[in-house]
């Protein structure tokens, strides 16, 4: 059974409140949180809302508030009873939301061909998703056109059965995607076609059973024993380029962040806090206020640079140069993992392949964060690093490093 609750999040003095959404399903316990467009005060909502008041017009605005909450309350747990509890999600809840507020147009109004419906779900939900979001989409989109080329029809959002699938396998494996690549897009798929089917258009009745199997994928990461030894590294062997990959390649591991966050930090980020020194800022990719500790290996490095963080580089040649950095600590064991590799000489394709290979030639952008995740599970509270890593849930935390059922009865074992 679900259960919704209100909170206020916002550190302004008057906001919108943040919607909970709690419930348990196989066994694990899920929270979600989305936006909601009923704005109190901090002071009503913190010292006025649930006492009990001889203030007339406190008391309206009591019942004006729990009115408003009672019927958006109400709407999540119908629409949250009409699916399968594996559907929801941060973006589903949020979704759930906005059509309570802008209800559904009619479903004759509605593209019914997946290809145009999925560049009606992109504006619809336009102020709600992430660049990098609507890009992932558009690469879908572009492959469902493909498919269409070669059948020479479109699919229809009613098309979504097991035929569909079939096609969609068939078509995926003839271009070589990985099976994570064809398991994740047909969830994305659909995500579009759910979302039709709650605005009224017809779907048809083996959407929501169809599934495909993802494959466990390997998690590489650094060690501390492998981050000592990159540090130990003498200076002379690295050029300044490296030296800088290096100081933000260790900044990434002992902060936690996506590259495109910890790319940006500077030093105005930072602040003291009962002696303690804190970085804040907004994550791109969630868009969430972030507060985090600097680990002392982060504070040598800014006293090494003067309180500057190292300077900016692209993405792609952080990729290219941490590889190096690795290569020249000698980390060049062989090592399970997935490198993206050109189908054939020239051809401009890359897929990724499975194999062995040095592990220095496997470190990218994503080390950081895995590392981070990995090396201080089990030392610091999983609440602490699932806040700093920015996961929704324990369960995705623990399947984004790896720890299996039996991990966790085998890490059990040490408290009986």
């Amino acid at each position: 059974m679900a259960t919704v609750n209100f909170l206020y999040r916002s550190t302004k003095e008057k906001a919108n409140l943040s919607l909970r959404l709690l419930y348990r399903f196989n066994d694990i316990d899920f929270v979600f949180g989305a936006n909601t467009k009923c704005e109190v005060s901090k002071e009503y909502w913190n010292k006025q809302h649930k006492k009990k008041s001889k203030n007339v017009t406190i008391e309206n605005l009591q019942i004006e508030i729990n009115d408003k909450l009672k019927l958006i309350k109400d709407h999540i747990i119908k629409v949250f009873n009409s699916v399968n509890p594996d559907e929801v999600t941060k973006e589903w809840l949020q979704s759930q939301i906005d059509n309570y507020y802008n209800p559904p147009k009619e479903a004759d109004a509605l593209p019914t061909e997946l290809i145009k419906y999925i560049d009606f779900y992109i504006e619809y939900r336009k102020h709600e998703l992430k660049q990098t979001s609507i890009q992932k989409f558009k690469v879908i989109k572009t492959k469902i056109e493909e498919m269409e080329i070669l059948r020479k029809a479109p699919f229809l959002i009613k098309d979504v059965n097991d035929y569909f699938k079939n096609e969609f396998v068939k078509y995926y494996k003839a271009k070589n995607y990985a099976q994570n690549t064809m398991q994740r897009e047909l969830t994305f798929i659909k995500t579009f076609c759910r979302h039709a089917r709650f605005l009224g258009l017809e779907t048809h009745p083996q959407l929501d059973s169809l599934r495909l199997d993802s494959v466990k994928v390997e998690k590489i990461y650094l060690s501390f024993e492998e981050l000592d030894k990159i540090q130990k590294v003498e200076s002379n062997k690295f050029s300044d380029s490296l030296h800088n990959a290096k100081d933000w390649l260790i900044i990434s591991v002992y902060t936690g962040q996506r590259v495109s966050d910890f790319m940006r930090f500077t030093a105005e980020m930072i602040r003291i806090e009962k002696g303690k020194k804190l970085i804040e800022f907004t994550q791109v990719k969630t868009g969430k206020i972030m507060t985090v500790p600097l680990h002392p290996k982060v504070i040598e490095i800014l006293d090494k640079r003067n309180g500057s963080f190292p300077y900016t580089i692209s993405d792609q040649r952080y990729n290219d140069y941490i590889k190096t950095v690795c290569e020249i600590a000698e980390l060049t064991q062989k090592v399970k993992g997935s490198k993206h590799l050109e189908t054939t000489p020239k051809s401009g394709i890359f897929r990724k392949e499975t194999g062995m290979y040095r592990k220095c030639d496997l470190i990218t952008s994503h080390i950081g964060r895995r590392s981070f995740a990995t090396n201080f599970y089990g030392t610091i509270p999983t609440t602490y690093l699932i806040y700093v890593t920015g996961h929704s849930t324990e369960a995705m935390f623990l399947n984004y490093i790896g720890k299996s059922n039996k991990d966790l009865a085998m890490e059990l074992t040490n408290y009986f």
